[in-house]
């Protein structure tokens, strides 16, 4: 593993770092400490931590004290009645208090890896089928030779969930369509700013068939509706809602952070959410034995871990 300060990119990219939200409105208000909403937030803490069999990288305590970049993933899961579900998002975040930056990477769902605990190759997003947060996180530090700090995972409802709490958001909107397929609602996507609520959110974050960037397209739009969800959570007029918020992150989100390292990293970390940087895994699609992966490319997935 390997440790250096990443240049910024011209264009940045996303994707949930669901603490932020709640730090982010501490921020905003300068309540943090208020005890009916420390009550609040411990309460929902609580609820989002478990404990797994994985310790991370270990010194996390250590990091947070003496302020050193912490490496978080996200999942993003798609839960359906009767299937354990896929990890169909996945982001590793760099969260860099010396810089103030918070650096992101998107890995395609369909990314082709050794699924640790298996021994064999397969689609990274099956990793959760298969084995749970443990085999997930495991087989991402593996595929990155990078040893993660912490974990946060999302059901996909809880980001309808949050956004109905925020009182919808606003994107840009870069092309023009109608939702289609298994989420079928029947919304119109125009071009151009549109608000969303919490269930046009999740179609917007779904959609990838009828865009010519197939999978990348809908990571950009995950990590545009994130950041808009950041942004809407540190402004003052979400203060009122902060109840909301945090009913719906108790319920829907899992974590091995505990509440304590949740108050150092809001104290310590916070201004990272002001420098959104991103880096790029390169690659391509391809067939193997009749199935559809994607394959990263030696170079970038290199030039990735030298990053991290």
């Amino acid at each position: 593993m390997r440790e250096q300060r990443i240049k910024k990119r011209k264009k940045w990219k996303k994707m949930l770092l669901v603490g932020l939200i709640v730090f982010s409105v501490l921020l905003a208000t300068g309540l943090a400490y208020a005890y009916s909403l420390y009550s609040q937030l411990d309460q929902a803490a609580t609820k989002m931590h478990e404990k797994i069999d994985w310790t991370g990288s270990g010194n996390q305590k250590e990091k947070i004290e003496q302020k050193e970049p912490l490496n978080i993933l996200l999942m993003g899961v798609d839960e359906r009645a009767g299937d354990k579900g896929r990890s169909d998002t996945l982001i590793v975040m760099k969260i860099n208090p010396q810089d103030d930056s918070l650096t992101m990477l998107s890995i395609p769902r369909d990314t082709r890896v050794e699924i640790v605990g298996r021994g064999k190759m397969d689609k990274i997003n099956h990793s959760y089928a298969f084995g749970g947060t443990k085999m997930t996180v495991e087989t991402v530090e593996n595929f990155l030779d990078l040893k993660l700090d912490y974990y946060i995972k999302v059901n996909m409802e809880a980001l309808s969930e949050i956004v109905d709490a925020l009182g919808g958001i606003t994107v840009n909107n870069n092309l023009t369509w109608s939702d289609e397929g298994y989420y079928k609602k029947g919304y119109i996507y125009k071009k151009g700013e549109i608000t969303l609520d919490g269930p046009k959110t999740l179609g917007y974050v779904r959609m990838r068939h009828l865009d010519n960037n197939g999978d990348f397209g809908r990571q950009a739009r995950q990590r545009q509706v994130i950041n808009a969800i950041v942004d809407k959570g540190a402004s003052v007029s979400s203060i009122n809602k902060i109840d909301n918020i945090l009913e719906v992150l108790g319920d829907r989100v899992k974590t091995n952070m505990t509440f304590s390292e949740m108050k150092d990293i809001q104290k310590g970390y916070i201004g990272a959410r002001k420098n959104k940087k991103t880096l790029e895994l390169k690659g391509s699609g391809s067939k193997i034995d009749g199935v559809y992966y994607w394959v990263p490319t030696k170079e970038s997935l290199k030039d990735i871990q030298n990053s991290l």
